[in-house]
């Protein structure tokens, strides 16, 4: 089936305010990655208050993406999503007109964590109105919403040269004021939306084992990808003597290929299984950040960093293409749940390469260590699949059992064949 029978087979509308929503709010929640080389001339900062200062966002959207999914489950992800785009003016505000100090940046940072647990809905929002076989596809283009990162790594130093970087803090208002508008008038609740449950009930999803493997190897391929869109522009910079307008469009680069490919990870998934392709993507992690640690020559280490971002892109497209056929009444919890470990990773990125840089006074280890962790993702996976999910899950899915034809569906599509 194309992608456009995919789309037609749910509702593209709230398809598209989840990107939308999706986009705009990533483009807001990253916007102090581009600008940290003007705010670290205006406040002094080290390359550790560096790697910090772009972290540090992503660090409050992990710890929002949780009760944003409890949210989604409870309340729905129309009226969630609704309520999150007006709290972000908040953050935006204050960076706009109140945000002079380190201590204060940080602030701001933190409180744009709410632009980040916008993944907790948008997906959930995406994924019911979907089924099984085309999850892959709906969850990759919601998700590819993170290409927002690509906007403010275009435009976020241009504007800054022109209206400094409280400035572009102000300007990124208008977007999320647009978006709000086209939210409300466009995105519809899902007739598969779960009734309400206790708390308690959300909370028991912490205790499931298959949650926390999802934590693990999201951290890796969505925490991969976002710390190192919040800290290319410093690495071009630093490290290459890029000018910062030349740096964010090598970032730009970069993220774009990331994002765009990660709805094609979804749709590889769908066809060969998430854990076959995922396997492959883990392997082209390591190795290309083995690469990039070496510190080649600029045109090299740029093919590198773009294929990685690839790699990273795809694999959240297919930790996205999997999790939904493994929770499907629990979606919005745990997609904050496995959300928020994709964003506490990519605040350990940032923050690792940057103490790193200091001590060592380069940033080659920072990209070995990363390529190591590719690699043991690779080695975990595989064990995981032998060891538990291919007796669990395949078991299951034998026409002897009395598993639904949906739940079969949702198995071959995990599995391949």
């Amino acid at each position: 089936m194309k992608i456009t029978q995919a789309i037609k087979s749910g509702h593209p509308g709230s398809l598209f305010s989840a990107f939308l929503y999706f986009d705009v709010s990533f483009m807001v929640w990253v916007i102090l990655g581009p600008l940290s080389v003007y705010i670290a001339q205006d406040i002094q900062l080290s390359a550790t208050q560096k790697g910090f200062l772009v972290a540090v966002p992503i660090l409050g959207g992990a710890l929002l993406r949780i009760p944003m999914g409890i949210l989604t489950d409870r309340i729905g992800p129309r009226r969630t999503g609704l309520a999150g785009l007006l709290i972000t003016l908040i953050p935006l505000l204050f960076g706009w007109l109140l945000a002079d100090t380190l201590t204060e940046v940080l602030a701001v940072g933190l409180l744009l964590g709410v632009a980040g647990a916008s993944f907790a809905v948008a997906l959930p929002l995406a994924s019911r109105w979907y089924p099984p076989e085309h999850q892959g596809v709906a969850m990759g283009i919601a998700g590819a919403g993170n290409s927002g990162t690509v906007l403010t790594m275009l435009l976020a130093p241009r504007l800054a040269e022109h209206v400094g970087w409280h400035g572009v803090i102000g300007l990124a208002m208008i977007p999320v004021i647009i978006t709000f508008a086209i939210f409300f008038l466009m995105a519809k609740e899902s007739p598969n939306q779960p009734a309400s449950r206790p708390i308690r009930y959300y909370l028991a999803a912490f205790l499931n084992r298959d949650a926390w493997w999802f934590n693990l190897f999201y951290g890796v391929t969505f925490g991969g990808f976002v710390g190192l869109a919040s800290f290319l522009v410093i690495f071009f910079h630093d490290q290459y003597g890029l000018s910062k307008v030349v740096a964010g469009n090598f970032t730009a680069a970069c993220v774009f290929a990331g994002s765009f490919f990660r709805p094609f990870g979804g749709y590889l998934s769908d066809r060969f299984g998430g854990v076959r392709v995922l396997t492959f993507l883990y392997i082209g992690i390591g190795v290309l950040m083995f690469g990039v640690s070496l510190l080649p020559a600029l045109p090299i280490v740029t093919i590198l960093l773009f294929s990685g971002m690839i790699c990273l892109g795809m694999g959240n497209g297919s930790v996205f293409q999997i999790v939904p056929q493994r929770f499907g009444r629990e979606i919005g919890v745990i997609t904050g749940m496995v959300g928020a470990a994709g964003g506490f990773g990519g605040f350990l990125l940032p923050t690792l390469f940057g103490s790193l840089k200091d001590m060592t006074g380069s940033f080659k280890d920072g990209f070995l260590l990363f390529g190591l962790i590719g690699l043991s993702a690779f080695i975990l996976l595989q064990f995981i699949y032998q060891q538990s999910w291919r007796r669990t899950w395949l078991i299951s899915a034998k026409p002897s059992t009395k598993l639904s034809p949906t739940g079969r569906v949702a198995m071959e599509v995990v599995f391949g064949g």
